[in-house]
């Protein structure tokens, strides 16, 4: 990404991914559990508040970048001159900066976006902006049902902040043949595939490349990300809803849900899984 720079003000400290908490057990004992933090996360593009999300304070950078890709703020990582992060007393914001062209097509949008942890949608302009289709996908790799149940295992093997706290969600890119998977993990679903989108941007993935593997059901919002940084591939633990089957259809992607062990089931394309 030329030129893009990440910036961190330490003012105010920011708050960890997760904390320890006073509880009260069934048996009447008084411990500490850790627990996921979330707080306010605005995103502020070029001095604009564009959206409010409740988030678990960590890869924020990743998740300013993932958000303009798969909302379709920017074309490239490339557009983007810096994101600084900025924690308050009311939350963190996230001030990211575009370069001129990305910025005048920003402001001819007008988009407003509020979105709480439990939703992708809130707050668009209009019925046509929810059914938004951004490309369709060509889709290069397949994978075999034993590298299924991989990622599925390596999705779970590999999120650190929920095996402490079991309250958030993971997304993370599997690639056939390599060891490593990329993951990134958060209280919304929605932020989590953000932030792997930025991270695969960050790093120089390119989304044809591998699937994406999910902890949770596949909504409408989840295929349209997905298909917005090119991946051809989802895999999730659990089911799709009907729009999201049918979007995924339309942009070429295969989507794989109910995931466990051996078992899975396709609901579109199924070209994607190789016997």
């Amino acid at each position: 990404m030329h030129g893009f720079r990440s910036t961190r003000h330490d003012r105010i400290p920011t708050p960890t991914a997760s904390i320890r908490m006073p509880r009260l057990t069934s048996h009447g004992t008084q411990d500490q559990r850790v627990v996921a933090e979330e707080c306010p996360v605005a995103l502020v593009f070029d001095g604009t508040t564009m959206a409010v999300l409740m988030a678990t304070p960590s890869d924020l950078t990743d998740l300013a970048l993932g958000f303009c890709l798969t909302e379709g703020l920017v074309e490239d990582a490339g557009e983007i001159e810096e994101v600084s992060v900025v924690p308050g007393a009311d939350g963190i914001e996230l001030r990211t900066w575009l370069r001129p062209r990305a910025g005048r097509l920003l402001k001819d949008r007008r988009r407003r976006l509020v979105g709480p942890t439990g939703c992708g949608l809130c707050g668009i302009e209009s019925l046509a902006e929810a059914n938004r289709m951004k490309r369709t996908v060509v889709r290069r790799i397949s994978l075999t049902p034993d590298q299924i149940r991989i990622s599925i295992e390596r999705l779970g093997a590999a999120q650190i902040l929920n095996h402490a706290t079991r309250a958030t969600h993971a997304a993370g890119f599997f690639r056939p043949g390599q060891d490593d998977m990329i993951l990134r993990e958060d209280v919304g679903r929605h932020n989590a595939l953000d932030k792997l989108a930025g991270a695969l941007a960050s790093q120089g993935v390119l989304g044809h490349t591998g699937a994406v593997a999910l902890t949770s059901r596949i909504s409408v919002e989840l295929v349209q990300k997905a298909a917005a940084i090119g991946v051809g591939i989802v895999v999730a633990v659990s089911a799709p809803t009907a729009l999201a089957i049918r979007t995924a259809e339309a942009s070429g992607l295969t989507l794989i849900g109910i995931a466990r062990g051996s078992d899975f089931e396709i609901f579109s394309h199924p070209a994607g899984v190789c016997r």
